[in-house]
């Protein structure tokens, strides 16, 4: 059973979290456009955003004694390709990235005196194989027409290659836990920026953590 089945209420706040603090970051961007116009482009322009290479986003939601991360990223940022792996050594990349995954406290360093143990953990990702057939069949198709052949193509653009991963934390002491430090950037240096959206106790905070810049402070 994944996380969010299980913590349905702290997925749903990191998803408030993530559109509010969007939403009020890029507000003044759109302001001299109309409402329904400017509600269109900012929801296309997240779902854009949702997808940049070298930039992954993580969700954070501490909810008593439970924190929760969610990650999402690019194929390219942590194994370097988008697609099914073709060969041995693109096999042996995705199942050292899926293995790093699955050790968040390879991921994230929680401090010692808000004594978290990690309860659950749940990385995916849709670099499989079918996605390649479908690609080869679909080049292979030279009797569409043109609009349609366009539609099709903007349908395969549209399937990136992506990881999401899940931790949820049992925190003893979390009102201690006044900062978190990611090795992302150590494991996947593909990745040039880490969007942090945080909700909890602290308050609100959007951050943007870098190789440089890798703490968060609540």
């Amino acid at each position: 059973m994944s996380i969010c089945n299980k913590k349905t209420l702290l997925c749903l706040a990191v998803s408030g979290s993530l559109f509010s603090v969007s939403y009020a970051a890029n507000a003044n961007d759109h302001y001299d456009h109309n409402h329904h116009d400017g509600e269109h482009h900012e929801s296309e322009h997240r779902h854009h955003d949702a997808h940049v290479h070298g930039v992954v986003e993580t969700n954070i939601a501490q909810d008593g004694d439970h924190l929760l991360f969610e990650i999402t990223a690019p194929g390219a940022d942590v194994v370097g390709f988008e697609h099914a792996p073709k060969d041995d050594a693109q096999k042996q990349v995705l199942a050292n990235a899926v293995k790093t995954l699955n050790n968040p406290n390879l991921i994230f360093t929680l401090l010692e005196n808000a004594k978290c143990t990690l309860e659950e953990a749940h990385v995916s990702h849709n670099l499989v194989n079918h996605n390649d057939h479908d690609d080869h069949e679909h080049d292979h198709d030279h009797d569409h027409d043109h609009d349609h052949h366009d539609g099709e193509h903007h349908k395969e653009h549209g399937k990136h290659g992506e990881f999401s991963a899940q931790y949820e934390y049992h925190c003893e002491a979390i009102s201690n836990l006044d900062q978190i430090e990611t090795q992302w950037f150590t494991h996947f240096p593909h990745t040039h920026k880490m969007t942090i959206q945080y909700l909890g106790d602290a308050g609100q905070k959007a951050a943007s953590l870098t190789p440089k810049s890798s703490v968060i402070t609540l």
